[in-house]
This record gives structure tokens, sequence and C-alpha cells, in this order.
């Protein structure tokens, strides 16, 4: 896929680390200019050094997705800086932890506010900015969306509404020519996951959960993204993609 995204204009949230770093550096080798934001600027000027070392285009922009009128500049920003928005990417995330019992209404609300609602705005007004020329909108969910997860109740719940809010998305997008999909990780190595999986036995445990016995790479996550953010993918809208090893596909492995 060399030079599948040359021209365009990818914005990414979440973009310092993890999954969203990884589809950064994909994006730019693929061509794009690319502007990842995050809350933390150094992070994220991080990303775009080695970006640009690479020889790829890349800026960083400080915004907190959770925060409506700071994330709308930003697109809006980036749109008028360099004349258009041809990609999104709504990786950033924020989870609570604990019992439904434990969990207050204000830890409850926490997961949704960048999950949900930043995806919501973010897509809205990556719409907008689309409609003239069509665009691509790839939003990220989890297998928490789609299986039961005790103790992170709030967060599987604002993943399954990231999920179904796209296939609406998806449905008012495409007469213009934007498309919307999903991309469902599961277990990925990532900072977030840093702690879980740096106990052996956690991760062992993990691991025997999944059919392809390991966990996932933000690089392959990356590659899924980098596919349905392309005109590779002209032909769909509405889809959920899980990269997950084939976790997703089975009730449970053998744990022996």
């Amino acid at each position: 896929m060399q030079g599948c995204l040359q021209g365009k204009v990818a914005f990414i949230t979440g973009g310092g680390s993890g999954i969203g770093a990884a589809t950064a550096e994909r994006f730019a080798q693929e061509g794009a200019r690319v502007v990842v934001c995050g809350r933390r600027l150094e992070p994220l000027e991080q990303v775009v050094t080695s970006i640009r070392a690479g020889g790829g285009e890349a800026e960083a922009v400080q915004a907190d997705v959770s925060d409506e009128q700071a994330f709308v500049q930003a697109l809006e920003s980036v749109a008028e800086r360099h004349g258009q928005l041809d990609i999104l990417v709504n990786n950033a995330m924020a989870f609570t932890w604990g019992s439904i019992e434990e969990t207050n209404t204000e830890q409850w609300r926490a997961n949704f506010t960048t999950s949900v609602d930043g995806t919501f705005w973010g897509t809205r007004t990556a719409l907008k900015l689309m409609k003239a020329h069509g665009g691509s909108i790839v939003n990220l969910s989890s297998i928490c969306g789609e299986l039961g997860t005790p103790w992170m109740s709030g967060y599987s719940a604002s993943k399954a509404a990231v999920t179904n809010f796209s296939r609406a998305a998806a449905a008012e997008g495409a007469p213009y020519g934007v498309r919307v999909n999903v991309v469902i990780p599961a277990v990925v190595e990532t900072p977030a996951t840093e702690g879980m999986l740096s106990d052996d036995n956690a991760r062992k445990s993990t691991e025997k959960l999944i059919p392809m016995g390991r966990v996932g790479q933000p690089e392959e996550l990356a590659n899924a993204i980098l596919f349905l953010a392309s005109d590779q993918a002209s032909y769909i809208t509405g889809a959920t993609l899980p990269v997950d090893g084939g976790r997703s596909a089975v009730l449970i492995t053998a744990l022996d």
C-alpha cells in the first residue's frame, strides 16, 4: 500500500502513545500529513520528531478530547490551515475500574466523556468538514463493548455506544462519500496495559484466552486502521473489524 495516503490530511486523537502513535507513524509512511492530538504535549512532540526523522510530515496539537470547544476548534483549525481534512481517527479513551455496586455516578459518566462524547464531537465536526469532498472516519471501540466485562461496566457500555453510533454516522455520511468504520481491539501491548502485562502470570493467563496465543501489538492495529482509512476500503462503511487474535471468535480457549 505504498503511498496510499499521499496528499491526505489525517487527524489522530490519543496520538501520543500506543495505538495512536503507531497509527500516526504508519499513516506518515504512506504519505499522509499527520496531526497528532492529545492532552500532553511532550509525548505528541516525540511522535512528531520520530515521523519527521523518517521523512514524514507531522505536527502536534494539544487539546483535550473531552473538552468540546477545544477539540472542535482543533479540528477546524487543522482543516483551515491545510485546506482540508481527509481522515479522522477517534482513538482517545478513558475508563474507570470497579464493581457496579461501588461505581458512583461521576465515575460512570467519566467513561463516556472522552470515548462517546469525544467521538461524537469529532465525528460531527469531521462530517461537516468532509461533506464537500468525502473522507474517512475510523473510530476505536473495544472487545469490552462486544462482551460483558466485570469491573469495567462503564467502559464496556461506552465502547458499545461508540460501535452503534458509528453505524448511524456511516448511514448519514454515505451519501457524501464519508465512510465511518470501527476497529475493535482486545488486549494490545500499550502503556495502558503495561501494568497488567508486566506480571508474567497475568500475561500468560491473558495469552491463554487468545487463540493466537499472544497479545496484539500497536502496529497491528495501525495496519487495520490504515486499511479502513485508505481508498483500498472505498466500498466499506458501517463495518466493525475485530483485530484481536481471534479472542472475540471463541467462547473460551483451553486453560491448561
